[in-house]
C-alpha cells in the first residue's frame, strides 16, 4: 500500500556484545507501543536484543487517528513491512492478541527469523472467541464493544480484559488512560472478511504462547492454532490476556528469550514474495 504516515517506533538497544537479529514487538487491539515498553523492551535490550515495538496507523503516537474506522488489517500489515524497511533487515515478529493475526499475515509476505503469537487471534479469526465470550462473560464484551466506540470503560473491566493475577490501581487507572479505540473494520477483518490461509506462511521457527486463564482468546483456541503450525503450545498457568503486563510477566519473558537463544541464528535481509 502506498499511503505511509509516520509511524510511533519505540526502540532500546543493547549497551554491548554481540550484535544479535532485532526484535519487532507489535500490540493488540485498544492498545499501542506502550504495552511493550512497560516491561519487555528494557529486558530484552538488557539480555544482547535489538528491540523495536510499533504503533500501528492510529494508535499511540502514530498518524491516523482520525481515520482509525478506515484501517483494516493489510494497513496494520504494511505498517510493518514499512517499520521492517527502516530497521533495514528482517526482525523476529511478535504479536500480542491482533498483533499476532497481523504477524501471521506478514509471514505470507515475507521471510523471516522466526514468530511469536502471544495470546494471538487464531488464523480461522475472532468469532469463536467472541462467542464464547458471550457465553460466559457478557459484561466484559459489552465493555469491549464500549470501548471500540470510544465509550466508557471502567477499571474491573479492564482487569478483567487482561488481568488474572494482582495488578495495581496505579497501574490499572494508567492503562485505562492510554487504552484507545479500535478500528471496526479491523475486527471485522479478523471475525470474517480477510481471515489467514495457513498454508500461505513460510515454514518460520513459530512459539505460541497462551494464558490459562485469558477470557479473550480461550487457551483452547491458543491450542488450536499451534496444532494448526504442528507446534506445541506453552500455556502459562494463573495468568490472564496481558501477559506482558502481568504480574509474573518475567516468567513470560525468560521462556521466550531461552527459545530465542536456541532458534535464532544471525539472519539475512527479509525476502519479500512476488
Amino acid at each position: 500500500m502506498s499511503d505511509a504516515l509516520s509511524l510511533e517506533v519505540i526502540s532500546r538497544y543493547p549497551s554491548k556484545g554481540k550484535r544479535r537479529t532485532p526484535l519487532l514487538f507489535i500490540h493488540g487491539a485498544f492498545t499501542a507501543a506502550w504495552v511493550w515498553s512497560e516491561h519487555f523492551l528494557d529486558w530484552f535490550a538488557e539480555r544482547g536484543w535489538p528491540v523495536h515495538a510499533i504503533s500501528l496507523r492510529g494508535h499511540g503516537g502514530s498518524e491516523g487517528h482520525e481515520m482509525l474506522g478506515q484501517w483494516g488489517i493489510d494497513h496494520y500489515v504494511a505498517d510493518v513491512m514499512q517499520v521492517i524497511d527502516e530497521i533495514g533487515e528482517a526482525p523476529v515478529l511478535i504479536g500480542h492478541s491482533m498483533g499476532g493475526f497481523v504477524v501471521q499475515k506478514c509471514l505470507t509476505q515475507a521471510e523471516f527469523p522466526a514468530a511469536v503469537l502471544m495470546c494471538s487471534v487464531p488464523p480461522k479469526g475472532l468469532l469463536a472467541s467472541s462467542l464464547s465470550m458471550i457465553w460466559s462473560h457478557p459484561d466484559l464484551m459489552g465493555s469491549l464493544s464500549q470501548l471500540m466506540t470510544g465509550g466508557p470503560v471502567d477499571i474491573d473491566s479492564l482487569k478483567d480484559a487482561l488481568f488474572a493475577q494482582p495488578a495495581s490501581m496505579t497501574d490499572l487507572q494508567r492503562y485505562l488512560m492510554l487504552s484507545q479505540m479500535e478500528s471496526q473494520r479491523a475486527i471485522w477483518d479478523m471475525t470474517m472478511f480477510n481471515l489467514i490461509n495457513p498454508e500461505r506462511l513460510k515454514p518460520v521457527p513459530k512459539l505460541i504462547i497462551g494464558a490459562e486463564l485469558d477470557h479473550i482468546i480461550p487457551a483452547n483456541q491458543v491450542r488450536d492454532t499451534a496444532e494448526t503450525y504442528g507446534v506445541e503450545p506453552v500455556i502459562f498457568p494463573g495468568m490472564g490476556h496481558g501477559l506482558m503486563l502481568e504480574r509474573d510477566w518475567e516468567h513470560v519473558a525468560d521462556v521466550l528469550n531461552d527459545w530465542l537463544v536456541a532458534v535464532v541464528p544471525d539472519a539475512p535481509k527479509a525476502k519479500k514474495v512476488g
